[in-house]
């Protein structure tokens, strides 16, 4: 929580009789202690402090407001949310110029969960001091829960803008457009962040979970390995990165993970279900079947272990039984993508082709993210697009662009396997505005530059890097901001953009042809002379 410097204030004002000073004196030492104290994580100390200062009757309004302030937020820490709460609003009635005290009390609101009233505070402290970097970060968060992504987006980058290096607010700001499934400027904030603070472990892991929504599986290994060194007793990350070793196909791993996900909490019906996936995936039936059941006395009211339970019946060949589970799931949550996605499993199995088909695009309309749906109409031979409604005047030569659900996709028959989601960063659509194939020794690489948005009153474009061999988009990079355009470097197999947003980039796309060393230019010598020794020879020394 943000707040003003007790003893600075303390310091700066003037004496007027010795008593006066003997007393100034003696509130700046106690002030200086509280603080050390509040440093020091001793919050009981630290209060006892800061209220001996406050029995001072000769302590004026707006200094007894900091000391409120500085004491609401030991009360916070100490999750007395009542008597921080109290503080705060006698600080306010004292010193209401104050901006850090209304930061400080709508954090403590917004974990009350008091939502729109935090939201109040955070404005009103963005209000009296707008270069307040923690009042736009927190205002965010608001944001954030109450479901509104680019007004978080907006407020986040405004924190980023007035501290560039703070990780806090990129990492926010990243899994902003997570929840926008934006994973490409998800990325390049957490990577910012974690330079920034290479210890900041939840930008690993939320790095980790980008990554898997563009299947960089082997990559999200890797952060959530990070992330774990740094939290090693955080049951969810094992259970993500258990989640992203089934992706690769490696299903001993995931159930070690997930072993060691209920480990550390044993009473999570989400762990169970999950590892009973894995080991059914496995075709560890029996161990399958228990977790399952495991899983539905602890989250009686979850669709997923009855829905992960009917595929296992599937595997076993006992589709009927399958049918039964999915019926409860649907009971439990009839907008529960997984129990569509194995009921059109179920009648693919039992020869119904119709009714596997209209399941299977029910489980895709409701999450786009389940790979495995999308796999089984594929393996049906069907278009997996799901209501796709083309964007007049965003098309650009081959290129069709689509809204699809809340994103914005580009396509072309020039390559049919290929979707570009075309990443927004601010108000409006997507136009399409360039397409670049390159030449060797960038052959198989293109760049598709679009519009994106208008964010912070600047017009912007971006640029999707895309591998045409593989059909995946490697990057999108922030092309121009407002009157900021980036700088593209492309050499030796090796891109570099300076984009508009102020980052870096370096891309290694192809491998560089090794070069020449340059010519060997040779003083004259009167006359040439014969070599003496193979080693002469060959090189001409």
């Amino acid at each position: 929580m943000a707040r003003r410097p007790f003893m600075a204030v303390l310091l700066c004002a003037l004496a007027t009789t010795p008593a006066a000073a003997q007393s100034e004196s003696a509130n700046a030492l106690r002030g200086r202690e509280a603080a050390a104290a509040l440093m020091r994580g001793n919050l009981e100390q630290a209060i006892a402090l800061y209220s001996e200062a406050l029995e001072d009757k000769a302590l004026p309004n707006d200094r007894r407001a900091i000391v409120l302030n500085d004491r609401g937020v030991a009360y916070a820490r100490r999750l007395q949310h009542k008597e921080a709460i109290e503080d705060f609003n006698k600080a306010i009635q004292l010193y209401p110029e104050y901006a850090a005290v209304y930061n400080n009390r709508g954090n403590v609101l917004l974990g009350l969960g008091a939502v729109k009233e935090a939201l109040k505070d955070f404005d009103r402290a963005v209000l009296l001091s707008p270069g307040y970097a923690a009042a736009h970060s927190n205002r965010a968060g608001a944001y954030m829960k109450l479901g509104q992504i680019e007004p978080a987006i907006a407020a986040y980058s405004k924190a980023i803008k007035l501290t560039p290096n703070s990780a806090a607010a990129l990492s926010g700001r990243g899994r902003a457009h997570l929840a926008a499934l934006r994973p490409h400027g998800a990325i390049r904030d957490f990577t910012r962040a974690v330079t920034a603070d290479a210890r900041f472990s939840s930008a690993y892991r939320s790095r980790a979970e980008a990554k898997m929504l563009i299947d960089r599986n082997e990559e999200a290994i890797e952060d959530f390995s990070r992330a774990i060194a740094f939290e090693p007793r955080n049951a969810e990350i094992y259970a993500l990165r258990g989640a992203a070793y089934l992706e690769t196909g490696n299903a001993a791993s995931g159930i070690k993970d997930l072993a060691k996900a209920i480990e550390l909490n044993p009473n999570s019906g989400v762990f169970y279900a999950a590892r009973g996936f894995a080991f059914a995936k496995a075709e560890a039936f029996e161990d399958a079947l228990a977790d399952f059941a495991r899983a539905i006395e602890l989250d009686p009211r979850s669709p997923k272990p009855y829905a992960y339970r009917a595929w296992t019946y599937r595997q076993q060949q006992q589709p009927e039984l399958g049918l039964k589970d999915i019926e409860r799931a649907l009971k439990l949550d009839d907008k529960s993508a997984e129990a569509y996605w194995v009921r059109g499993e179920i009648n693919e199995t039992m020869g119904r082709a119709e009714a596997a088909v209209a399941d299977l695009r029910k489980a895709l309309t409701l999450d786009q993210r389940l790979k495995s749906a999308a796999q089984a109409l594929e393996r049906l031979g069907v278009n997996t697009r799901v209501a796709e409604e083309p964007v007049a005047e965003a098309n650009f030569e081959r290129w069709r662009v689509f809204r699809r659900g809340l994103q914005f996709v580009a396509t072309t028959d020039e390559f049919p396997r290929l979707t570009v989601n075309l990443e927004m960063v601010g108000a409006g659509q997507p136009r399409i505005l360039e397409w670049d194939v390159k030449k060797p020794p960038f052959a198989g690489i293109g760049v598709l530059r679009f519009q994106s948005g208008i964010s912070n009153g600047e017009e912007t474009e971006q640029a999707a890097i895309i591998d045409l061999q593989s059909n995946s988009v490697i990057s999108v990079e922030m092309q121009r901001q407002g009157e900021k355009v980036a700088q593209w470097s492309w050499d030796d197999g090796k891109l570099v953009v300076a984009t508009a947003d102020g980052i870096t980039d370096e891309f290694q796309l192809r491998q560089g042809k090794p070069k020449e060393p340059p010519p060997q230019v040779q003083a004259r010598r009167p006359e040439p002379r014969k070599p003496k020794t193979l080693f002469e020879l060959l090189f001409g020394f």
